[in-house]
């Protein structure tokens, strides 16, 4: 039994020699195999990494929880510069000459259980210490990535780390020279990894957090977005995407050494699990669903046929026309609810819609009409562009770059086609009729491809969303959306296609047929309308009736004298 306990002693200090590579951890009492330790914490607890080996510098423990925080201390007396509680916390030990155990000391401040995992992890003397070089919070060594998100952007912010030096010496000086034997050489790697789409539950995030921990999982299975260099802000924004799961990490890397170490990973849902209303699980408002249905019902419409009832098309362009711009500029200056600026929106994109349709009845300019209708399909067909990778490069960070090519972008489109109107407006029709299913989607099942349209109205909105990635994960429910995007505006823009063969490009000017119309039943006596009484009369006619059905009977027999 003796040697057994020995062999697993030894098994235990080999996987802790190794860089990287967790040793064993353990609370006061329990042995623990693995690298990973889930356990629930409802009480104070100690952590204990044992059998740490001589060739390794320092050790990272870190403890992970969904949403409930949870305190990680090097003593049982809390201090800001000992401690560091949340939901994603990291300590950094540096290791004495003959140190062979670490102590952390663990507990939560919540008066329920909380669910956590923790994973400690030890580097030698060649890797770099993440946030070594410290300036800005509270620990004087600080792994941790500070997370802050809103509506519009999610930002990362880490300290800056430092060169690895061996056990006894003293940590290189973070701001004496800036050449290649200082810390100035180190490049830091941001990654971001999506947590499958609707999925809230605590066990598929501690076990996806296993993948963001240490460095060859993070490689393998985040994306790497931007590389900063040490004279870049350890700061990086990306989209706020609510309720989706999104993990982030930063790997440090000698470039010279060819060593790297990973920070603490933090993750976010850009929501809260606590709030009582719009919480991570109820996203979506009652009137945001309300609106893109209705919306949804008249895009399905127009796919289809909206060439033919070609009036109802300009209420629909003139709608999204006046609604957009009317919402970011109401949202810009003032300070209302979000419903309320819903249904402004809805009633302003009404009044435009109706405008449109009267611009076209009255003057009948079709140029003016299908310049409206080409730069809404520009718009869009500018969004997916922008949606892409291109979408992320540095040049397009910069908000005059990025709206002249999106404008150019979009009037490009109804000049490129403005010798074939028809088609031009049929395409407008499947693609604008179909995308707005998507958006109904949205407000009920998240999808990724809302954001081809919602980045672009963040970016209108929020003046610091030009620092911001706009990275989303693009997965199964996102695929079959597509599909049906796409099969939706084939089959309208095909539809529409075979059935106007043959007929004319476009209706008549409404006016004039009425004006010609008018004129004929004035000169036309035999036309039975020309017997019909003015409207005026006809009007003053109905309320005399109105009048009457109001008034007393009126009672029967002789009223005066009979006269002799």
């Amino acid at each position: 039994m003796g040697l057994l306990r020995l062999l697993v002693l030894a098994v235990l200090a080999v996987l802790a020699s190794e860089p990287g590579v967790a040793g064993g951890a353990e609370t006061v009492g329990n042995a623990s195999e693995g690298k990973f330790r889930y356990f629930e914490l409802n009480r104070p607890e100690d952590a204990i990494l044992r059998h740490i080996s001589s060739n390794v510098s320092f050790v990272i423990f870190q403890i992970h929880s969904q949403y409930q925080n949870t305190t990680v201390s090097f003593s049982h007396t809390l201090l800001p510069n000992t401690s560091g509680t949340g939901t994603d916390k990291g300590l950094v030990s540096i290791l004495r000459p003959e140190e062979s155990m670490c102590t952390w000391y663990l507990e939560t401040l919540d008066s329920k259980p909380v669910q956590n995992m923790a994973i400690p992890l030890s580097y030698s003397e060649r890797d770099p210490v993440p946030g070594g070089c410290n300036l800005e919070f509270d620990l004087d060594i600080d792994p941790n990535i500070y997370l802050e998100y809103n509506f519009f952007d999610t930002t990362i912010k880490f300290a800056p780390a430092n060169l690895g030096y061996a056990r006894g010496t003293d940590p290189l000086p973070c701001d004496i020279g800036t050449g290649r034997d200082s810390r100035w050489r180190l490049l830091y790697d941001v990654y971001q990894y999506f947590l499958p789409e609707n999925d809230l539950t605590q066990e598929g995030l501690l076990e996806h957090l296993q993948r963001m921990a240490e460095v060859p999982q993070v490689k393998a299975n985040a994306i790497k977005v931007v590389t900063l260099t040490a004279n870049d802000k350890t700061s990086v924004s990306f989209s706020s995407l609510r309720g989706q799961g999104v993990i982030y990490n930063v790997i440090v890397r000698d470039p010279l050494l060819n060593t790297s170490a990973a920070y603490v990973p933090a993750h976010t849902y850009a929501c809260s699990f606590e709030a009582k209303e719009d919480n991570c699980s109820s996203l979506g408002r009652v009137s945001t669903k309300v609106f893109f249905t209705l919306f949804a019902l008249l895009g399905l419409f127009i796919c289809f046929f909206g060439h033919r009832f070609w009036k109802t098309e300009l209420f629909f362009i003139g709608f999204i026309f006046m609604g957009f711009f009317f919402y970011i500029l109401i949202t810009r200056l003032t300070l209302i609810k979000y419903d309320v600026r819903l249904i402004l929106t809805a009633v302003t994109g009404s009044v435009g819609g109706i405008l449109l349709v009267a611009a076209w009845w009255r003057f009948g300019i079709l140029t003016f009409c299908m310049l409206c209708v080409g730069l809404v399909l520009g718009f869009l067909i500018s969004s997916v562009t922008f949606f892409t990778p291109l979408g992320n490069l540095k040049v397009f960070h910069d908000d005059g770059v990025f709206w002249v090519t999106f404008s150019c972008i979009a009037v490009l489109i109804p000049v490129v086609f403005m010798g074939c109107l028809r088609i031009l407006n049929i395409l407008t029709c499947g693609f604008i009729g179909s995308y707005s299913v998507v958006l109904a989607f949205d407000s009920y099942l998240y999808t990724s491809l809302s954001y081809i349209t919602l980045n672009v109205l963040k970016r209108a909105l929020n003046v610091d969303f030009h620092r911001a990635f706009t990275n989303v994960p693009f997965q199964t429910n996102d695929f079959i959306i597509l599909a049906v995007w796409g099969m939706l505006a084939v089959s309208g823009i095909t539809l529409q296609i075979r059935r106007e063969r043959g007929r004319p490009f476009f209706p008549p000017h409404p006016y004039k047929l009425w004006k010609r119309e008018r004129e004929r039943r004035v000169t036309n006596i035999l036309d039975p309308s020309y017997h019909i009484p003015p409207l005026k009369e006809r009007l003053y006619g109905r309320l005399t009736q109105i009048k009457e059905f109001f008034q007393k009977e009126q009672p029967a027999g002789e009223r005066t004298p009979l006269l002799l």
